[in-house]
């Protein structure tokens, strides 16, 4: 149990950690989920799966779960999955949409279009519920991240339509093409039981383009979110101590204190050159490799060919 627990901290900590971290996340809740289901009475099941679950009813006397009372599910829905194969669908996209948009734009972006796309497909489903006379009064529940998923997927496809992925049984495809099946089959699910869900992929697809278009025009519609982010998460920073000390140092003659002075240049030009790289890698892993200058990609080219 111990080897596991350091493996997944491990992964926590690890450099370029969004990713790992979005489906980490999603996991842990889902796995807590599974296991008051199989441990608890259902009565209780239910109750605990409602605060994850997103209720669609705004206001109704006919429903008891209204949103009014869970507003924080707005958020939590698009990391919640009751069944195995919703999980792992959408892993298995934010892992592979999810890595392009990571490796070009950094890992920032990528949270900024998954939390904006979870966010937008979580206000559709409240939209259509309440708002659309055809289905205002149902009772569904939203939760998945497949809004954020496609939010991802859309993005990448419209920042890289050229990219191409390599499908089982097919060979490489334009990454533009694959989205493109995916949105066309979520067009083809507004006529089955999940519309409200197929709405949300839409919606989710329609932000991610969005979202890449603004960007384009150097507006980022990720910023207020990772603001906000930035600003909850500052107060679980623990506060750096730094600490000065101070020395004396001697001046020797001898060929020996010479030779010694030479390997400390010597030593402190490798160190600070380790340093460069690092944090021009760290700012790969903030901003994307396109954020890069000439010079910056000199030097990281220089230092891989060590």
């Amino acid at each position: 149990m111990g080897s596991i627990l350091d493996d997944l901290k491990h992964t926590w900590r690890k450099p370029n950690p969004l990713m790992a971290r979005l489906i980490l996340i999603n996991v842990f809740v889902f796995i807590f989920i599974n296991i008051i289901w199989l441990l608890t009475p259902e009565s209780f099941y239910a109750e605990v799966f409602k605060n994850f679950a997103m209720p669609t009813a705004l206001f109704s006397e006919y429903h008891s779960n209204l949103f009014i009372y869970k507003p924080w599910t707005f958020i939590t829905a698009f990391f919640t999955h009751k069944s195995f194969g919703h999980i792992l669908y959408n892993m298995l996209g934010l892992y592979w949409f999810g890595s392009i948009l990571r490796d070009f734009l950094g890992d920032r972006k990528l949270l900024g279009v998954y939390m904006i796309g979870g966010m937008v497909g979580s206000l559709s489903m409240l939209v259509l519920f309440n708002l659309v006379p055809y289905f205002a009064g149902s009772n569904g529940i939203g939760l998945g991240a497949s809004a954020a998923v496609f939010a991802i997927a859309a993005a990448a496809a419209t920042k890289f339509p050229d990219y191409k992925l390599n499908l089982m049984f097919i060979g490489p495809v334009k990454i533009q093409y694959i989205v493109l099946v995916y949105v066309f089959l979520s067009f083809l699910g507004l006529k089955a039981d999940n519309v409200g869900g197929e709405v949300a992929h839409l919606a989710g697809a329609l932000i991610g383009f969005i979202y890449i278009k603004q960007l384009d025009k150097g507006i980022d519609l990720g910023s207020p979110i990772l603001s906000v982010i930035d600003f909850g998460a500052s107060f679980f920073k623990p506060k750096s101590k730094i600490k000065v000390s101070h020395r004396g140092a001697k001046r020797t003659a001898s060929k020996k204190s010479t030779f010694s002075s030479k390997k400390k240049t010597n030593d402190l030009v490798v160190e600070s050159d380790q340093d460069e790289i690092d944090a021009i890698l760290d700012k790969i892993s903030q901003s994307g490799y396109e954020s890069l200058t000439k010079e910056e990609k000199q030097k990281l080219f220089n230092a891989s060919n060590k």
